[in-house]
């Protein structure tokens, strides 16, 4: 057999192990979509933060405050409720505005949750 051809047999025989090991799923994260006008996105974080967010990482002094931004504070609120009421039916929709990431959003000491 020749050398080539048993590193394709390798690498595919990796490639099925590491697939057939994963179910398939890939850690979702709800942000705020950039193209949102800012009065929507405010009442659409409030609506978050009222209805299931815990808010309170975003407030003044606290892990997630910084950076001061509205993108970010309504991204971390929407995140937060997605996560705790996504078993129950919720989306990540806001009104259009947040969009699914498979990207972490978290940063230094702000950690986005995640709940599998």
């Amino acid at each position: 057999m020749s050398i080539m051809l048993m590193k394709i047999l390798l690498s595919l025989i990796f490639l099925l192990s590491v697939l057939q090991n994963s179910d398939g799923q890939f850690e979702d994260y709800c942000v705020a979509d950039e193209q949102t006008p800012d009065d929507q996105m405010v009442g659409a974080m409030n609506w978050a933060c009222d209805n299931g967010a815990n808010c309170s990482a975003i407030q003044e002094n606290q892990a997630c405050y910084l950076p001061n931004t509205l993108k970010d504070h309504a991204s971390y609120a929407f995140n937060s409720y997605y996560q705790n009421m996504k078993h129950n039916g919720a989306s990540c929709y806001f009104n259009s505005a947040a969009i699914l990431s498979g990207l972490n959003p978290s940063h230094d000491s702000c950690k986005f949750e995640y709940i599998p």
